[in-house]
């Protein structure tokens, strides 16, 4: 695979980002694309090992070594045939995965990985300029139908493995666009949403049925789909945010990041947003409360939006910049992440309890926190949390933003209107073949396993497709992915 030795001529390079005062001046993505010798190079550094560790961290078992192998050696067609081949829309996960796949790749035992995700880019980009990407029409029809809620990354898997398995498809989205958190959650300088379109219209070719603004659970009872519906695929995310129990929490000022998001993705997008109420960092002090990715995505939008200062701050303490010894290669590395968002400015900070937040005249003006330790786990294997006397502290703030993650789908509605069983953390109980306790019904992505990877929704929708192609037709000629 690659070059014997690709890994001792070149040194990881990704592609180059945009400069920062470029960057900041638009919702453009960070990063420039590589030349072709660029991309051959990186792609020559795949070693030939016996066993392909990066298989391990990827769910949806990429044939890394072989489509890194085909770019080196300049087959591009052949390298997007193996890339399709189990990804559905390499164009998302290769701009928005954190790509696991890396810190599994041989090379990282002591060195730079293979820059795995961004040859995938490279792949699928070249696809779309060079036309090979084209609709896949089944041939014959087999007169069953599929109705599938929700339509992020999961939903469009499922949607797209079913069409092509020959089942009429037809896809519900209550918002008024397809995308789901691709669209309206992973701000344009990460994914611009003409590549969401691009996909859109391929499917739409291949003869997926996309109905918007209709909310299931509201509009449409589960019960009615499955009276229509010889299946019901259910992919609504995981869409409950995290709450913050702190007296101030309901000031004017403090909101889910999500919220936030959703609405810059809108006018990014140009869409009117008159009539909502409109949540903006110009001028502000922000506090982001979280230190993951929806936090970074926060904290590139509101440098955009031209905010006075943005602090992020993370309850747990801050993660080693190397692996400890008790988080070996080729498990994911606890280390400490940048994003482009951190380069841009904004100051991080680590082991802060919120406390209170506290303000005049109905709007928050100050964040009260204390700073944390943590100590050895518990009998739950739990780390244990203690305070410490004399750390307290205040900040001034005109916007918090609440990016603390998502505890399970949205009970409301559709759940609570259906006698779908949950798991001990709320979210929808499926089998292996992602199989909910309806009869008929299944389920799949983030509303299954709680707010998770875009590579874990893709697989996880393609898993679906298979127990329901299955359980329709008797059998399936759809691949099953091991989730």
């Amino acid at each position: 695979m690659g070059k014997p030795t690709g890994f001792i001529e070149f040194n990881r390079k990704p592609p180059q980002r945009r400069s920062i005062e470029d960057r900041l001046k638009d919702s453009k993505e960070f990063y420039h694309n590589w030349s072709e010798q660029e991309a051959r190079d990186q792609g020559s550094r795949c070693m030939n090992c016996a066993v392909p560790f990066c298989h391990v961290g990827c769910p949806l078992g990429n044939l890394i070594p072989e489509w890194n192998h085909l770019v080196y050696t300049n087959q591009w067609e052949s390298a997007l045939e193996r890339l399709h081949s189990t990804n559905n829309f390499p164009e998302f996960t290769g701009r928005i995965c954190p790509a696991p796949c890396e810190p599994s790749c041989v090379l990282s035992i002591n060195q730079d990985p293979v820059t795995i995700e961004y040859i995938e880019k490279a792949i699928v980009d070249r696809g779309f300029n060079e036309g090979w990407i084209k609709p896949v029409i089944p041939k014959n029809r087999t007169g069953k139908t599929v109705a599938v809620v929700g339509s992020g990354p999961a939903g469009l898997a499922a949607s797209q493995q079913l069409n092509r398995a020959g089942h009429t498809v037809t896809l519900f989205e209550r918002s008024d666009k397809i995308g789901g958190l691709l669209r309206y959650g992973i701000p344009d300088f990460k994914l611009e949403k003409d590549i969401i379109e691009r996909r859109i219209n391929i499917m739409s070719e291949e003869g997926v049925i996309f109905k918007t603004g209709i909310e299931i659970g509201k509009d449409i009872q589960l019960h009615e789909l499955t009276n229509d519906f010889d299946a019901v695929c259910l992919t609504i995310g995981a869409g409950e945010p995290r709450e913050l129990p702190v007296s101030g929490r309901d000031l004017d000022g403090v909101h889910y990041a999500m919220d936030y998001l959703t609405q810059q993705n809108r006018r990014v997008s140009g869409e009117n947003i008159t009539g909502r109420y409109s949540i903006t960092a110009k001028d502000k002090k922000v506090i982001i409360l979280g230190g993951g990715d929806t936090g970074a995505d926060c904290l590139g939008t509101a440098h955009r939006q031209g905010a006075d200062s943005v602090y992020q701050l993370e309850l747990l303490s801050e993660p080693p910049t190397s692996r400890r010894t008790d988080n070996p290669w080729p498990q994911w590395p606890q280390i400490l992440r940048t994003s482009p968002a951190h380069e841009e400015g904004g100051l991080r900070d680590y082991s802060i309890l919120t406390k209170s937040l506290s303000g005049s005249n109905g709007k928050v003006e100050k964040l009260n926190a204390i700073r944390v330790e943590w100590g050895y786990p518990d009998d739950s294997g739990r780390p244990v949390m203690k305070e410490m006397p004399g750390t307290e502290f205040s900040i001034d703030v005109d916007l918090v933003l609440l990016a603390m993650g998502f505890v399970h789908p949205e009970h409301k509605g559709l759940v609570e209107n259906s006698s779908l069983e949950l798991d001990s953390r709320g979210n929808i109980k499926t089998d292996s073949e992602r199989s909910t306790s309806v009869p008929g019904v299944f389920a799949a992505g983030d509303s299954t396993r709680g707010a998770s990877l875009v590579v874990w929704a893709i697989a996880e929708g393609r898993q679906a497709a298979y127990g329901i192609d299955k359980y329709l037709m008797g059998h399936s000629n759809l691949p099953s992915v091991k989730v």
